[in-house]
């Protein structure tokens, strides 16, 4: 679900591809080139997307303007490396990168990263003979981290300045953050030279496949933010993180802003199990067990995701910034064991809740968390009767709520990704009778009903789903079905609005015998491809789209809340309407469907409710304080480089999230935190706990029998 170039800590590696990268190293820095194996296969990948993809994108003027805004805003995200004189030379492209990649031409994306290396090169450079200046932190003037909403700089005095001030900030933060600053000033600027003499070495290792790789990227997400092309070692590394075991903290990274920043936390592994760190909290530091931390700002991916990940049993230590937090807060220290996670511990788990509704009953609610739409497609194939699937394992739990006689079932389904379609299919039937449960079109606008075709419902009573935005696809398809039909309440906050279909395609399908003499004479010399690696890298195309049985798509709009909570991840930010090429809503002709109730009516005192709960909740009132304080993000935030300003800030910043934590925890009934004690965990789940209390409320109302969930009975 998330964007195309996460990684995951456990398996990526650095292999070159096939075909030895041309890499020149002149007086002007790092000069890339495309090498013959890239060009033949940035030409058949754009052949599939213009003639045999969902949306079959030509390549276009219009194309040509996204890929060249992607592959800058790639490279440049933060505008802290190129001029406003760059990005005018490089106007002349804007039209017809596209069309030179459909001829094999990489020649003007190779251009485009060169410049940007140069200027790279050079700004690590200028830091470098900054760390020794002299520097005044008593005078008011502020430091931009992030200036994607600012102007480009206007000439090489303007981006020195910009570095100037980033080395000051770097030098006041390691200040701040010492007990002797006057002492340890000299070890601060050693420190800062490593950094930056280390983020020197990283960019001059930079060769031809990286490039490659990032100019790719660029493309296909100008078509579509679901289709991606992989290189060898990069496909290698996604079709093993689909079927094999990792050994790391469990979470997938994506650079950000020249920091490692987490996208997602992989169910069953030490980041999961902590709770600890969040989506979008950015690590900037790595420590091996009790040794020093090392600076991570600005390193290579591979390179973070070397120091972080390591042998099962044992410890590292991550600084984080955490998500909506600026540059200027205090970062947080997360001490993990590192683990191999094996695909079992993503199975639904199941927990049985008791919870006192407004009516004064008290009630006994199973939950059943699904972190992904699981199946073991080998066994599967071969016919195993002992087959791990999502549907065999969430039946057998339901056998045993059954047996417990709890008043109602919830499947939380918040931050799960997706997965098998299959399984979601046959997930929606163990709570309907048999009937449709997606509907989807592909490429030759031929739309196929999926069908759940087992007689009868697992669970007949009253039902609840709990959803958040990065619940999609196939939790989409799920979520949407059960709403269609009135077969429960959806609960939480919309989906994230994916609805595509992909497929992976190995691209030596798609190269000829003539390409491959020209390859072959061309010669070999780059490191071996990984064993098992696809030898020309594999690309995931989008082939297909669903639709609720309504005929609404879930594409951009996702799956709506019965009952909502609000959230500090806004669709404008993050979701499939936050991407430029993603597909757009459309509505096909309804699937025949029998709905089973009518919730209208119910949803709406289910929500006067719940509201009239949150009126009267602190822990209501501190989620819309997290809201507040993340949307800040929004903003251009700048940092003060006067020291006592600084830290005034920073103590202020820790009083008060002291403070705020304290609050959460007296609320609990649990110890309080004391000042220089570490931070406790905060694994109180507010959401969890609202869902039940209106699950407490809908029981009673239930309007669905057994009956007509039986055409057995």
């Amino acid at each position: 679900m998330f964007r195309n170039l996460v990684f995951c800590l456990a398996l990526i590696s650095v292999i070159a591809c096939g075909s030895k990268p041309r890499v020149q190293i002149d007086e002007g820095g790092i000069q890339l080139k495309p090498t013959l194996q890239h060009e033949v296969i940035a030409k058949e990948v754009v052949n599939l997307l213009e003639n045999y993809s969902y949306k079959k994108v030509p390549a276009s003027d219009s194309l040509s303007h996204l890929v060249f805004d992607n592959l800058i805003k790639t490279v440049d995200q933060g505008r802290i490396y190129l001029l406003q004189s760059d990005i005018d030379a490089l106007q002349q492209y804007r039209d017809i990168i596209s069309q030179d990649m459909k001829k094999g031409d990489l020649s003007a994306a190779f251009h485009i990263f060169n410049v940007y290396t140069e200027r790279y090169l050079s700004c690590m450079e200028y830091a470098l003979t900054q760390v020794d200046a002299p520097h005044d932190f008593t005078v008011d003037e502020t430091y931009t981290n992030f200036r994607e909403k600012l102007d480009w700089f206007a000439n090489e005095a303007e981006l020195k300045d910009q570095w100037r001030r980033r080395v000051k900030f770097d030098l006041l933060s390691l200040r701040l953050a010492s007990s002797d600053p006057a002492a340890d000033e000299e070890k601060h600027k050693e420190t800062l030279k490593k950094r930056y003499n280390n983020l020197l070495s990283q960019a001059k290792k930079t060769n031809s496949n990286d490039a490659f790789q990032l100019i790719m990227s660029a493309y296909t997400d100008a078509v579509d933010p679901h289709t991606t092309y992989y290189n060898p070692s990069f496909a290698q590394a996604f079709n093993e993180g689909m079927s094999n075991t990792f050994q790391g903290i469990g979470a997938r990274l994506q650079m950000e802003n020249e920091m490692v920043t987490i996208k997602e936390i992989i169910a069953g592994g030490p980041a999961f199990r902590d709770k600890s760190l969040h989506i979008d909290d950015r690590i900037i530091g790595v420590a091996q067990g009790d040794s020093e931390f090392e600076d991570i700002i600005g390193w290579r991916l591979d390179a973070a995701v070397t120091k972080i990940k390591g042998p099962k049993g044992t410890v590292v230590r991550l600084k984080i910034l955490p998500a909506g937090q600026d540059i200027t807060a205090q970062p947080v220290i997360v001490s993990l064991t590192r683990d191999k996670i094996v695909l079992e511990e993503e199975s639904a788990q199941r927990q049985v809740k008791t919870v006192i509704g407004d009516d004064g009953k008290t009630y006994r609610i199973g939950v059943i968390t699904l972190p992904k739409f699981y199946i073991d497609f080998e066994a599967y194939r071969k016919r195993d009767p002992n087959y791990k699937s999502t549907t065999r394992d969430v039946r057998l739990i339901l056998d045993s709520l059954n047996q417990e006689k709890v008043d109602a079932v919830v499947l939380d389904l918040r931050n799960n990704g997706g997965g098998s379609l299959q399984e979601a299919i046959e997930l929606t039937g163990l709570f309907i009778d048999k009937g449709p449960v997606v509907q989807v079109r592909n490429v030759d606008d031929r739309v196929e009903v999926e069908k759940d075709q087992a007689s009868g419902a697992k669970w007949t009573g009253p039902f609840g789903v709990i959803i958040n935005r990065f619940s999609a696809s196939a939790s989409e398809i799920f979520a949407g079905a059960i709403q269609d039909y009135g077969r429960g309440i959806v609960m939480g906050s919309t989906t994230y609005g994916k609805g595509t279909v992909q497929s992976a395609v190995d691209m030596s399908r798609f190269i000829s015998p003539t390409n491959r003499l020209l390859l072959k004479a061309a010669g070999g010399e780059g490191e071996a491809i990984p064993v098992g690696a696809p030898e020309f890298g594999q690309i995931n195309i989008t082939m297909g789209k669903f639709y609720r049985i309504t005929g609404s798509s879930t594409q951009h709009k996702g799956v709506s809340a019965d009952v909502s909570f609000p959230t500090q991840y806004s669709a404008e930010k993050f979701g499939e309407s936050s991407e430029p090429a993603a597909l757009p809503w459309d509505q096909i002709q309804s699937a025949s469907f029998q709905k089973l109730a009518d919730l209208n009516e119910t949803t709406k005192l289910l929500n006067e409710m719940h509201q009239t709960r949150m009126e009267k909740s602190p822990e209501y009132n501190y989620l819309m304080e997290d809201i507040q304080e993340f949307s800040k993000i929004d903003s251009i935030p700048k940092a003060t480089l006067n020291q006592v300003k600084l830290k005034k800030e920073r103590d202020e910043q820790k009083i008060k999230n002291r403070e705020r934590v304290n609050k959460v925890l007296a609320l609990h009934g649990k110890p309080l935190w004391k000042e220089g004690e570490p931070q406790p965990k905060l694994d109180f789940d507010f959401i969890l706990d609202e869902s039940l209390r209106v699950m407490a409320d809908f029981i009673p109302m239930n309007q669905i029998s057994a009956v007509a969930l039986n055409s057995q009975l």
